[in-house]
């Protein structure tokens, strides 16, 4: 499989082509294109996050859990119902609870390989975005959500690419063959709870979606 370099270094290129075509072939501001960027260079490590390995998943943790309050921070400034400070105070726990939580069940849960490294983990990550940012131009949103999505497929093929031999006179594919671009997983449970997730969220965006549309 590809390092962790590899996936950054790939995922970063990734990132500056997808901004510089937001940028410049569809018309988003630099401050859009450079977050769209960011997220693709970002969503290059997320199928990682279930990886046994220290220091890697701890960054990868650690940017996440840094992206999610920026994305939140403006549905939550729209809502009237809270205060700056409660704000703060919101954007701060979602902060430790990814970076400490959610890190912890994703060890516990979790097998390197499994239903996080898949097309419904991708799609899963893609509507997390759209959700959490909270801005009235669709376009935009799903622009950014898109950015995610790109840079997490990359990692996907960038594994299975790492997985088949080319050396020689036949092509051999290693034991990770195939374990990246899935739509199921060998654990019918994990398999079940990914989808659960995805129905759930891809409901939720569809709600936000038909509100953005109908709003006046």
């Amino acid at each position: 499989m590809a390092s962790y370099k590899g996936h950054l270094t790939f995922s970063t290129a990734l990132g500056a082509a997808y901004g510089g075509a937001g940028f410049l072939v569809l018309g988003h501001g630099w401050g859009a294109a450079a977050l769209a960027g960011g997220l693709t260079a970002v969503g290059g490590l997320l199928p990682d996050l279930d990886s046994d390995s220290g220091v890697p998943v701890r960054e990868m943790f650690g940017l996440a859990a840094a992206f999610a309050p920026f994305l939140l921070y403006r549905r939550l400034a729209a809502d009237q119902r809270l205060s700056p400070e409660e704000i703060i105070v919101v954007l701060a726990a979602l902060y430790l609870f990814i970076r400490y939580g959610l890190a912890a069940l994703f060890k516990r849960l979790t097998v390197h390989r499994g239903m996080y490294h898949s097309i419904p983990a991708m799609l899963i990550a893609g509507l997390a975005v759209f959700l959490l940012y909270g801005s009235p131009s669709l376009k935009l949103r799903l622009y950014l959500a898109g950015g995610v999505m790109v840079g997490f497929l990359s990692h996907l093929v960038l594994d299975e690419l790492y997985s088949v031999d080319f050396l020689g006179y036949t092509v051999r594919l290693n034991k990770y063959a195939g374990s990246a671009l899935k739509f199921f997983s060998p654990s019918a449970g994990a398999t079940l709870t990914t989808y659960v997730l995805l129905t759930l969220l891809g409901y939720l965006a569809y709600l936000d979606w038909q509100r953005n549309v109908t709003a006046p």
